[in-house]
């Protein structure tokens, strides 16, 4: 694949990134590829190794990463494309906010920098595009059979996508008042633009997927009612019930949950509500309590805002620091600590804190009570967690913001009407495939597995369309 030699002649190229100071201004995005030429070379430094662990095991789209790779290299640009569009419905989206476990498998990443594949995919759609590749697909022969898909996120546009290239009628089921999820709503514009994700709605539109916004199932139309009008639903709802904080002083005004947070900054930036509705961190002693994307998202957006200074604590241990490019446990994705632009671009981050309570003066939170903690393994050989005597400590604080992941779907009015069974954990239980307890319902992405990667979302969003449509057809 690529030049034979392209890994020993070319060395990785990566994003261009704005200056901080520049990007902090404004809400856009940021981040751009390399030019045309540059990244065929990235294409070429693709190497022939015989198992592409990028593909097998590193993409869980399972993208034929070294196919388009090659194909760049070649300067054969839209069947790099073509090839990219049969195993990823959104990779604008990916290739702007997946966190690429195809390049730490890639097997250059043995001892050197891995291939550029994020880049290279973004590269390969933003061409096509800018090309006009990137037609409407409607089906060639209509079924006659209708699907209710609740939820717009990448679960839930993939899966519909896929269901009405099959010849279904699909309608989407959207509480926001515009459609995309948790890509609208939930990642900051500075990651992803909403023209992104517009242009791929337009290009589903066209082809015939209806979206039905500001209807929230199971309030505003019953369960009941979706279930009889539509021959099948497939519940994309994501993992929307947040992990809570249960200390003294948790009810404090000032404190929030990360994800309400992010949604007002995106619901603004729309053009949905106004800037007094916003919690703002502008002149404020900011505090993130969770150390994922959530939490890096937080950052971002606060430091854009115009916090003083923001804090960021993770209750686990700080992850080992590495700096070389290759991965020291491919081809499995490295615990070590990763510094992201976010926190590039202003954050203070503390490992190993536990949160005691908070307190204020009236009803406004001023200040935090923490304490140091350890790791240890028990006598079963899992890890505990231990206080360390002494340890306590105090933060002045203006605004907190809980980004500490999410447990499971919330159990709304929706999943008490169509009584699908839950699992365990609290997620909608499925199986076999992405069938629920109750027949003609599905069920994928965060709402069964729990929270994950878009880029998970988008395969199971795709895997439960398949599962769909042999119902349907029943074949």
């Amino acid at each position: 694949m690529g030049k034979p030699s392209g890994f020993l002649d070319y060395q990785r190229k990566n994003f261009t990134y704005t200056k901080i100071a520049e990007r902090l201004t404004t809400f856009r995005e940021f981040v751009f590829t390399q030019p045309e030429n540059e990244m065929r070379l990235q294409g070429g430094r693709c190497m022939d190794c015989g198992i592409p662990y990028c593909h097998a095991l590193g993409c869980p789209v399972y993208n034929l990463i070294p196919e388009w790779n090659d194909l760049v290299w070649r300067g054969r640009w839209r069947e790099a494309y073509e090839r990219l569009e049969l195993t990823n419905n959104l990779p604008e989206i990916t290739g702007r906010v997946c966190p690429a476990p195809c390049e730490t498998s890639c097997t250059l990443s043995v001892n050197t920098a891995p291939v550029a594949i994020k880049e290279i995919e973004l590269a390969i759609i933003e061409k096509a595009f800018a090309s006009g590749w990137v037609v409407p697909r409607p089906p060639a022969v209509e079924t006659g059979k209708r699907v209710a898909v609740i939820g717009s996120g990448p679960t839930g546009l993939a899966a519909a996508q896929e269901l009405r290239r099959a010849g279904h009628q699909v309608t989407v089921f959207e509480s926001g008042l515009k459609p995309g999820g948790i890509l609208r709503y939930g990642i900051p514009d500075f990651k992803l633009e909403k023209q992104v994700l517009d242009r791929r709605l337009d290009q589903m539109s066209r082809e015939g997927v209806q979206f039905e916004t500001g209807v929230d199932v199971g309030e505003d139309v019953s369960a009941r009612y979706v279930r009889k009008k539509y021959d099948a639903v497939l519940l994309a709802l994501g993992a929307g019930e947040p992990r809570d904080l249960a200390v003294p002083g948790r009810g404090l005004e000032g404190i929030h949950f990360a994800m309400d947070y992010l949604t007002l900054q995106n619901r603004f930036l729309n053009g949905e509500c106004s800037e007094h509705d916003l919690v703002s961190a502008k002149g404020k002693t900011v505090l993130v309590i969770g150390g994922g994307d959530t939490g890096a998202d937080c950052v971002g957006t606060a430091n854009r805002q115009g916090a003083k200074i923001v804090h960021q604590f993770e209750i686990l241990p700080r992850p080992a620091l590495w700096e070389k490019e290759y991965n020291p446990e491919w081809p499995d994705w490295p615990q070590i600590l990763r510094t992201g632009s976010s926190h590039e671009e202003g954050v203070e981050r503390d490992w190993s804190i536990n949160t005691r309570q908070f307190a204020g003066r009236d009803v406004r939170v001023e200040q935090g009570l923490f304490v140091r903690v350890e790791w240890k393994k028990d006598e079963r050989g899992r890890f505990a967690m231990t206080e360390i005597p002494g340890s306590e400590f105090t933060l002045p604080v203006d605004l907190v913001l809980l980004a500490m992941g999410f447990l499971h779907p919330r159990h709304s009015r929706l999943l008490e009407g169509l009584q699908t069974a839950l699992d365990e954990r609290g997620n909608v239980k499925t199986g076999p495939g992405y069938a629920t307890s109750v027949p003609g319902v599905f069920a994928a992405g965060d709402a069964a597995t729990g929270a994950s990667l878009v880029v998970r979302a988008i395969w199971h969003g795709r895997e439960a369309a398949k599962d769909v449509d042999r119902w349907l057809r029943g074949s």
